[in-house]
């Protein structure tokens, strides 16, 4: 199964795969929700999901569909690398996280793989995850303020929203930007976007 909103790039993967003499394309659709009425209705072997969808992320259809199906081996495909949401994906029970801009050989390999039941992580996305592994998380507050500083709100304002003091809100972000090694604000919200902490 191909979960993806991309009408051309669902069409790349069904021709990759409809190439193969040992796959089939069983079904294809475009948002989570149709992912899970379709998981039912075909049970696919192997699907694969991409991270972004309209009306919700891949990782919350994933989560849906192994809590029915726990054996669901499900590869994540998308554009974007952020550690954190690679990390969030494979404790949903991914099998693997591949990029979009992955060679067909390789996305063939990884299906086959998976197919047999490994978990298969490129070596790219293993270095991405290791870089990061020893590092202190953010704090789910930590993590509300920076998408708050993402929205360009003054500290008042985030104490305000977060009904929080502002002097609190201060040490909250003076944490956060040493966890990240951020240089200022804007650098913080940068890397927060990038490794998948919050999204703009």
């Amino acid at each position: 199964m191909c979960v993806d909103d991309h009408p051309l790039m669902r069409e790349g993967i069904g021709a990759v795969i409809g190439s193969q003499p040992d796959m089939t394309l069983v079904v294809e659709v475009c948002n989570g929700r149709e992912a899970i009425e379709a998981f039912r209705k075909h049970l696919p072997d192997v699907t694969l999901m991409d991270l972004r969808l309209p009306d919700m992320s891949g990782i919350d259809a994933l989560l849906a569909i192994r809590s029915e199906f726990p054996d669901a081996r499900v590869i994540m495909l998308t554009t974007f690398e952020g550690d954190v949401e690679i990390q969030r994906a494979l404790r949903a029970g991914a099998r693997s996280y591949l990029l979009k801009s992955t060679p067909a050989d390789e996305l063939l390999d990884t299906i086959r793989e998976v197919h047999a039941g490994r978990k298969r992580i490129p070596p790219d996305i293993a270095a991405q995850i290791a870089e990061h592994v020893s590092e202190v998380p953010l704090t789910p507050r930590e993590i509300e303020i920076l998408q708050e500083l993402a929205g360009g709100h003054r500290n008042r304002t985030i104490g305000e929203r977060l009904f929080i003091a502002e002097e609190t809100v201060k040490v909250h972000i003076k944490h956060l930007m040493e966890k990240l090694g951020a240089k200022d604000r804007t650098d913080a919200v940068a890397i927060g976007v990038r490794r998948g902490i919050i999204r703009l």
